[in-house]
């Protein structure tokens, strides 16, 4: 995909979900938040992001992209565009559950049946595509030659990467086996 404008994606930081291996709930709560290590790093990308002219910030509507955008907007002195189609993808009836039951049930050796099958109750990557796809959309029609910020969450990130880069679904798959995906306080500019 020719893109407009030049993208920055930050995955929100670490959380207390995360750090002992649950799925957070649906669609969220605020139980769900960074821990000190997480806004430690994310006041970090924040200090290197004063080195680049941002011009816009979107992030999910999440309380953990929020409180991840608060830290950045806070140094930044922007303001925040939240939006719903950046929301992590829905795991359906494993939300609150370990990743462990997860990871049990749709194992790594079967990813790329991610793109058709989904959790009850949840989505699959093609769907959840679909909603990053029309984020990207909009924004390609709305600004040119802007340095945007997208503030999001592991899965959609990639998702989106893929769709800035024309990535296959294998070559997705791929990353996500190599370990390749954008991390937890991640920066990456595309």
């Amino acid at each position: 995909m020719r893109l407009r404008n030049h993208y920055f994606l930050l995955r929100h930081g670490q959380t207390n979900y995360q750090k002992i291996g649950l799925f957070y709930p649906w669609p969220d709560s605020s139980k769900v938040c960074l821990t000190r290590k997480g806004r430690t790093d994310i006041a970090r990308v924040a200090k290197n992001l004063k080195k680049v002219k941002i011009d816009l910030i979107f992030s999910s509507d999440l309380f953990r992209t929020k409180q991840t955008a608060g830290i950045i907007t806070h140094t930044l002195g922007l303001k925040v565009i939240f939006d719903m189609r950046l929301r992590d993808i829905n795991f359906g009836v494993y939300h609150g559950q370990s990743k462990e039951i997860f990871n049990h049930d749709f194992p790594l050796s079967r990813l790329m049946a991610r793109f058709k099958e989904r959790p009850k109750g949840g989505e699959n990557w093609n769907e959840a595509r679909q909603r990053v796809k029309s984020f990207l959309a909009e924004i390609e029609k709305r600004h040119q030659g802007k340095n945007i910020l997208i503030v999001g969450h592991g899965g959609p990130l990639l998702l989106l990467e893929g769709l800035m880069k024309s990535w296959s679904d294998q070559c997705l798959v791929n990353i996500v086996l190599a370990k390749k995906q954008i991390k937890v306080g991640e920066l990456r500019e595309i």
